[in-house]
C-alpha cells in the first residue's frame, strides 16, 4: 500500500499526465463555491496564476472582430404561404460523457428580451419570471455579484440592457468595456470585448456582462478539454447563420445524473449544432431552463426549488414589445447596492 501511495504521489506530482489531471481537478473546484480548496492542488500561488491566466485567456477570446451575418425568418422566402410556420421553440435533450441537458433553439431571434426582477432589492427566480411575464420559454443570464455565495442575486455585473437602454452599468467608467453577451436590435447576436459606446454604436438591444466568447466566425476558440475550464453545470448562448438563437443548458453536480460539462464540451456541442458565435453565460447554480407557466425543465443544482434569485434572465415572447420591463435599479449605483442583504 506505501508502495502504491507514493507510486500515485510521484505520478500524481511529478509528471506531466498527473500534472494535467491534477490541474482539471483544480479547475473543477474553481468553478464552485470552494474554490480556494484548489489551493491544495496546486498551491496558492498556482490558484492566483490559474486563475488569472483563464481571465486573460478569456478576454483574449472577446477580441477578434465579429463579422458573422444571419437571415432573419422574414427574410426567407415562401414559396408556399399556406406552410404552417416553425414553431417559435423547440426543446431537445443532449448527452455527453458524464453530462445531461437541453438545447432550447429560438426561431426568431427578436422575440428574446431581457428581463429584470419585478421589485428592488432582491433577484428573481427565472420560473417566477416565466409565470409573471407570460413569457413561453425562459433561461438564466448574467453574472451577479455574491458574497460567500449566499447573495441575494440584485447587484449584477458589468452591465445589464433592456430594448437599447442602460438598467445597470457597474463599470468602472461611464463608457469603460466589458465582455458582453447579446443581441441587436435586428436580432443578431452580439459577444465579445465592446466598450458602451460600440454597443451603441452597434444598436444592442438585450445584453449582459459575461465570459468567455467561445466561438466566433465560425470556429472555435477553446483548443481542448484541459483548457475548458473544468467542470460544471453550463448555459451557453449561440447564433446560427439562419439566425435563430441555441441556449444550451447541461446539469452538473449530480452524482448519477449528471456531473457537467467543461466549456470544450459546450463549445463542440454548439459547433455541431451549426453555430457561428458562442459565448458562456452564469452557470454553475444559477444553470436554468424554463418552460412556459413557469415550468421547470432541468434540475438545476441549486438548493431551493425552480433555482437561484438572479438580476437577469433572456425570456422568449409571442410579442415581446408587449412585455413591461421596469428598471429597477433606476436612481440606484452600484455604492447603494448591499448585495448580501436579504
Amino acid at each position: 500500500m506505501a508502495f502504491l501511495a507514493l507510486s500515485f504521489a510521484i505520478w500524481f506530482f511529478a509528471t506531466p499526465s498527473g500534472t494535467s489531471v491534477r490541474y482539471r481537478m483544480a479547475d473543477v473546484i474553481i468553478t464552485t463555491q470552494h474554490r480556494d480548496y484548489a489551493k491544495y492542488l496546486i498551491g496558492e500561488q498556482g490558484l492566483k496564476e490559474r486563475v488569472a491566466a483563464y481571465a486573460e485567456q478569456f478576454k483574449d477570446m472577446g477580441e477578434e472582430k465579429d463579422t458573422h451575418e444571419i437571415a432573419l425568418p422574414a427574410d426567407a422566402p415562401h414559396e408556399d404561404e399556406s406552410v404552417a410556420t416553425e414553431p417559435l421553440t423547440t426543446i431537445e435533450e443532449v448527452d455527453g460523457k458524464g453530462f445531461h441537458g437541453y438545447l432550447l433553439t429560438v426561431s426568431d431571434p427578436t422575440k428574446i428580451r431581457l428581463v429584470v426582477p419585478a421589485k428592488a432589492g432582491k433577484g428573481e427566480k427565472v420560473p417566477s419570471m416565466v409565470k409573471r411575464t407570460g413569457a413561453i420559454a425562459g433561461v438564466n443570464a448574467g453574472g451577479f455579484a455574491d458574497p460567500n455565495w449566499q447573495g441575494n442575486g440584485f447587484q449584477p455585473i458589468g452591465l445589464v440592457i433592456t430594448q437599447g437602454k442602460i438598467y445597470y452599468n457597474g463599470l468602472d467608467s461611464k463608457n469603460g468595456s466589458t465582455q458582453i453577451v447579446g443581441l441587436d436590435k435586428n436580432g443578431k447576436m452580439i459577444a465579445g470585448h465592446y466598450s458602451v459606446k460600440e454597443l451603441m454604436d452597434l444598436g444592442i438591444s438585450e445584453a449582459v456582462s459575461f465570459e468567455p466568447r467561445i466561438i466566433v466566425n465560425g470556429k472555435g476558440l477553446i483548443k481542448n478539454h484541459a483548457n475548458g475550464w473544468g467542470i460544471a453545470p453550463r448555459s451557453v448562448m449561440g447564433q446560427r447563420a439562419d439566425g435563430k438563437i441555441l441556449f444550451l443548458i447541461i446539469d452538473g453536480r449530480q452524482i448519477g445524473y449528471s456531473i457537467g460539462a467543461d466549456l470544450y464540451d459546450c463549445q463542440q456541442i454548439m459547433l455541431e449544432h451549426g453555430a457561428v458565435i458562442a459565448a458562456n453565460l452564469d452557470g454553475g447554480s444559477s444553470t436554468v431552463l424554463v418552460k412556459e407557466g413557469g415550468e421547470l425543465v432541468n434540475k438545476p443544482s441549486s438548493k431551493g426549488e425552480g433555482g437561484r434569485y438572479l438580476p437577469t434572465a433572456f425570456l422568449v415572447f409571442n410579442d415581446p414589445a408587449s412585455v413591461d420591463v421596469p428598471n429597477v435599479w433606476a436612481g440606484l449605483t452600484p455604492q447603494d447596492i448591499d448585495p448580501s442583504k436579504w
